[in-house]
């Protein structure tokens, strides 16, 4: 037995017609196995609903789940399994990832909120200068017009 605990990311999808109450019921339901399972979670998140490359049983659309765990790889064939019984999931995949652990990203919406403030301030100003710099060079052709004229008389 291999004691050494791996890093794991699995990426599921939904059918796109389940309502959003019942995906963060599916997103609980596979956080509470894996870690009945063995696993740990270290980020759980959900990525929206997206177009499918092709078609997957008649669905062009998809919910997209992505889940980092870690483990002992013991848990991965019990999550899979119950992913595969499951009508709501149309694919799963897990792979192992190699190198160290993700530091998960915090998922607080006044943070993000914040940083919007601050990119809408920063375009403000930003149109601001592009207004000085043209009225500038406006101002600056006149000039040299002028210069011209007065250096030909």
């Amino acid at each position: 037995m291999n004691n050494q605990q791996s890093y794991y990311e699995t990426m599921y999808i939904l059918r796109p017609d389940i309502a959003e109450g019942e995906v963060s019921n599916h997103i609980d339901k596979y956080n509470k196995l894996l870690e009945e399972f063995g696993g740990t979670i270290l980020d759980s998140q959900m990525r929206g609903k997206r177009r499918l490359a092709y078609q997957i049983a008649k669905h062009r659309e998809g919910i997209y789940v992505q889940l980092s765990h870690q483990g002992d790889g013991q848990h991965i064939f019990k999550i899979e399994k119950a992913m595969r019984l499951s009508e709501d999931v149309i694919r799963y995949m897990t792979v192992k990832q190699e190198g160290p652990l993700p530091t998960p990203r915090p998922s607080t919406k006044s943070s993000t909120q914040a940083d919007d403030k601050e990119n809408a301030e920063t375009k403000v100003e930003s149109k601001e200068n592009e207004q000085v710099v043209s009225a500038d060079s406006s101002t600056a052709g006149k000039d040299n017009t002028e210069t011209k004229e007065n250096t030909d008389s």
